[in-house]
């Protein structure tokens, strides 16, 4: 899970923090010590730590904390708020062109997921009702055209090649005129990368943005890097002033240091983040989304967003409906794990409810694509009537089951039981919604 390491730390400290009824000036100095120790642990920039320690320490002594009748939730409060000051208060949104299409220029180091971040882009600006056109530049990599044009027809955009022979400036020169040609409003540039940063790649790069002059430069780093993207960051802008950095895979980075230390040290807004493989898994960087997550607070907004873009919400309210009648069929539930598998990774989902680190055996909670591709196949080798009737499932149908499904009849058992449970469960929450209902008391779902 991001940033498990860091978070584990912090809530920690904001624990002995609340189970005082007063601060004094020693509690906020060891807490703002084991604060300090957490964040270099994570890797983040030591300048950075030491002005942000600094601060949060001088408003915990303020009289607004010392005095407050809950001064552990003030000195959280302060801490959110300044963590998400440091990665830049709101979201960054792309410059775009007053008249013609809007040009992205990406860059990066080799292996950072520059070409396959180009590809995101394009598809979250696509079902923003965008009409984006990726360009390919980079003519160096083997096979780095192909993989472009794969993912373009994967996703249903058009992708602008003149094969690896002509410069990258001319082909982006060429993708503009085609994109003007075609009515296209985005040009989204897959630029060539190095293993580390050397002036033949960036005077290649000073042409090709001086040939298209770019409104948007942007970074692609590997945010599992820690400081080493912070550093990538300060050199690429030296010589191309970029406009943003994209950071990458940081569904893996357990620590949190680049995300917490590119823009206070570059001025360089995080504009987006990439959290896993899937074409759907950038997001748009919500500095203070980011802090609450990191805090263990949760993250609310980002999976009602991702709920939105992914749930049928007609479908869902007519489940719910079946749900509380226990009414809820086996049809119901693959459709429902569909949905989920949609949003993400499950660990990904809960980092995203307040409170849910917390829950007994919720942290180590892990359901792998086997574990529902399991569940999916002793779904799908029941009969049409089977799922809508689990209760006509005797032994025979078990055990066809397990045999059509490739599972053991301890695994259909298992899953018919939990079944059952669900549905009891829900028709109680049924009936205490039909007895309050008749008090004049409404139930929230």
């Amino acid at each position: 899970m991001a940033f498990e390491s860091l978070t584990d730390k912090l809530q920690n400290v904001f624990k002995k923090l609340r189970g005082k009824g007063k601060l004094s000036p020693q509690d906020v100095d060891e807490a703002m010590r084991e604060v300090r120790l957490a964040l270099l642990e994570a890797d983040v920039n030591f300048k950075v730590v030491r002005s942000f320690v600094a601060t949060v320490k001088e408003r915990a002594t303020g009289a607004e904390v010392m005095e407050s009748l809950t001064p552990g939730q003030q000195v959280v409060k302060i801490v959110n708020e300044e963590m998400t000051a440091l990665m830049g208060d709101n979201p960054s949104q792309i410059n775009n062109a007053g008249r013609g299409p809007t040009v992205i220029l990406m860059v990066g180091l080799q292996g950072s997921g520059k070409t396959t971040s180009s590809a995101k882009l394009a598809r979250l600006y696509k079902k923003q009702g965008r009409r984006p056109m990726l360009v390919a530049c980079d003519i160096y990599r083997p096979a780095a055209i192909k993989q472009l044009q794969v993912l373009g027809e994967q996703l249903d955009i058009p992708v602008f090649t003149l094969g690896d022979k002509a410069s990258p400036a001319d082909i982006a020169k060429g993708a503009y005129t085609e994109a003007e040609r075609q009515a296209l409003d985005l040009l989204i540039i897959d630029t060539a990368g190095r293993l580390h940063i050397d002036d033949g790649m960036m005077e290649e790069l000073e042409i090709l943005s001086a040939a298209v002059k770019p409104h948007e430069i942007l970074l692609v780093v590997d945010g599992m890097t820690g400081q080493d993207a912070v550093k990538v960051t300060e050199t690429f802008n030296e010589r191309l002033e970029i406009t943003g950095v994209i950071l990458t895979k940081l569904d893996g980075d357990t620590r949190g240091g680049a995300a917490l230390s590119v823009k206070a040290v570059t001025g360089k807004p995080i504009k987006f983040v990439g959290m896993g493989e899937k074409a759907d898994a950038l997001e748009l960087f919500y500095p203070d989304r980011m802090a609450s997550r990191i805090l263990g607070m949760g993250d609310i907004l980002s999976l009602i967003d991702k709920a939105q873009a992914n749930v049928d919400m007609q479908k869902a309210q007519e489940m719910e409906q079946r749900m509380l009648k226990a009414e809820l069929t086996f049809d119901d539930f693959l459709e429902q794990m569909q949905q989920m598998r949609n949003m993400g990774p499950l660990d990904q989902l809960l980092g995203m409810i307040p409170g849910a680190g917390k829950i007994k055996g919720m942290k180590d909670m892990q359901v792998s694509e086997k574990d529902m591709a399991h569940v999916e196949a002793i779904i799908r080798s029941m009969t049409p009537e089977e799922r809508r009737r689990p209760h006509i499932i005797n032994g025979s149908r078990r055990k066809r089951i397990a045999a059509g499904s490739g599972t053991g009849i301890s695994d259909v058992n298992r899953l018919i039981k939990q079944f059952e449970q669900m549905q009891k469960m829900m028709k109680q929450f049924g009936q205490m919604g039909k007895n309050m209902g008749k008090r004049g008391i409404k139930l929230p779902f």
